[in-house]
């Protein structure tokens, strides 16, 4: 299982552990919910010395008065038990990509139609965390390339408060070309590291 998995198989079991107390056993379940891309995930569940492996979507584990029981869950089980809990989690990071034209701050015009589905990613979270990183390629040197990516990403982010987010909300570097998404020797242009990232939490 990946990093990324078992991060959130963890955060499975926070969010749909359900334990109340009934005499002196404590009962409780747990569910696993389906990835949204269908990824395969699992998790593993420990009591004492049992392990209960749930690696299918809504794999389910149960804990009764007599042990731990195996079982299907319903997407209709989840949103009764545990509705409230998963309404008040934070929605997932976002990302997005915005690449540049060679030695501007301007955006090439397919990143000018990504701008309309940032917006629209932004506007679906009450309070907004934006992470804006400029990037340059390897043409020009280290001082040009810092300076133009962080122009990069304060014209990100001057179009972000232009269109209402809060600049307290807005955190903005720039990595010149120290994070190139495709290594070239320097002195090489090259397109899809002119870019902006954006991650939207």
């Amino acid at each position: 299982m990946s990093d990324s998995s078992a991060r959130h198989a963890a955060w499975l079991i926070a969010a749909l552990l359900a334990s109340t107390l009934i005499g002196c056993a404590q009962r409780g379940t747990v569910v696993l919910l389906p990835e949204k891309d269908g990824r395969p995930t699992a998790v593993v569940v420990k009591q004492n010395d049992k392990e209960t492996v749930l690696d299918k979507p809504y794999a389910a584990m149960r804990e009764t008065a007599f042990g731990s029981r195996p079982y299907t869950s319903t997407p209709e089980e989840v949103q009764t038990k545990f509705g409230p809990a998963l309404t008040s989690q934070p929605q997932r990071a976002v990302s997005f990509t915005l690449y540049f034209v060679e030695g501007k701050d301007e955006f090439t015009d397919e990143s000018k139609r990504v701008v309309e589905s940032l917006f629209s990613e932004i506007a679906k979270r009450p309070v907004p965390d934006v992470v804006v990183i400029g990037h340059t390629d390897a043409l020009g040197s280290d001082q040009v390339n810092d300076a133009l990516a962080r122009q990069r990403a304060e014209t990100v982010r001057a179009e972000l408060i232009r269109r209402g987010v809060a600049p307290d909300n807005i955190q903005a570097s720039g990595r010149g070309k120290r994070e190139p998404l495709i290594p070239t020797p320097d002195g090489i242009a090259e397109p899809r590291n002119r870019r902006v990232e954006i991650f939207v939490r």
